[in-house]
């Protein structure tokens, strides 16, 4: 029988404190795993406390900034020390800069990379060697349509997206003989309240232009929801996905599988 329940296990999601971060931790709560998340600042940590707590879900949070080696590896003491030990981790937080890259500064390409590749390096580095004692472990980075294509203004997200997806492949590689499976979920355009601006309604009533663009790029004909994700992620934090690894599963409606309708 296939297994997709994730009772007895801890999750630690990285920058889950709202959007697809909160809907992949909510899903691995109701799979039955104990939550812990971290977030840079106290007012996100205050309202995501609240939230979680509103849907029924006792998750820990920590201020923690995941380019700081030794903060994530004293977040992991905690959360083993408080919770147990680290099964399932998904990389999630991420920043991204829209500037053209002829204009971009080269410490922002940098904060871009410590934050999109670096701090998933870091983070898996401080999970590993729990996993590999017990042989058992699950990582899920948090990739994108960008891990396979470009667009302009997104250089150092592309490049650093692009990065995470051959670090799963190799983590995959490198640790798949202690049973520890690594897999990426590669979102398509999620309609959150980041993206809510490119979603609005024009003065004439007319869709936004890139609502117009992702709607016709998608074959699914919509953007896609953070519930979109709940799924996937189970599947990859559990038994059910013991000899998936190094794969990306992109979560996009079909985008990167379309051409695209052909002009009227």
């Amino acid at each position: 029988m296939v297994n997709f329940s994730l009772e007895g296990k801890v999750a630690l999601v990285t920058g889950a404190a709202y959007g697809i971060g909160f809907a992949m931790a909510r899903a691995l709560a109701e799979a039955g795993a104990r939550i812990a998340f971290n977030c840079r600042s106290q007012a996100n940590m205050d309202k995501a406390l609240e939230d979680y707590k509103a849907i029924g879900i006792d998750a820990k949070g920590y201020i923690c900034d995941c380019t700081d080696e030794e903060g994530v590896k004293a977040m992991v003491a905690d959360i083993e020390k408080n919770l147990g030990p680290v099964d399932i981790l998904v990389n999630n937080a991420g920043i991204i800069k829209r500037i053209p890259m002829h204009e971009m500064q080269a410490d922002e390409f940098r904060q871009v990379i410590d934050i999109d590749l670096i701090a998933p390096y870091i983070c898996a580095k401080a999970v590993l060697p729990g996993m590999m004692e017990r042989r058992a472990g699950k990582i899920i980075n948090v990739c994108s349509m960008m891990s396979e294509l470009g667009r302009e203004t997104v250089s150092a997200y592309a490049a650093a997206k692009g990065g995470l997806k051959m670090l799963t492949k190799n983590i995959a590689s490198e640790y798949g003989a202690y049973n520890i499976q690594c897999n990426g979920i590669g979102p398509g355009y999620i309609a959150t309240p980041q993206t809510a601006p490119l979603r609005e309604r024009q003065p004439d009533g007319s869709r936004h232009p890139f609502d117009s663009f992702i709607v016709a790029k998608t074959p699914a004909e919509r953007w896609g929801n953070p519930e979109d994700l709940m799924g996937p992620v189970v599947f990859l934090a559990s038994n059910a996905s013991d000899f998936v690894n190094g794969h990306v599963l992109y979560v996009d409606g079909g985008i990167l599988a379309y051409i695209g309708k052909q002009p009227k």
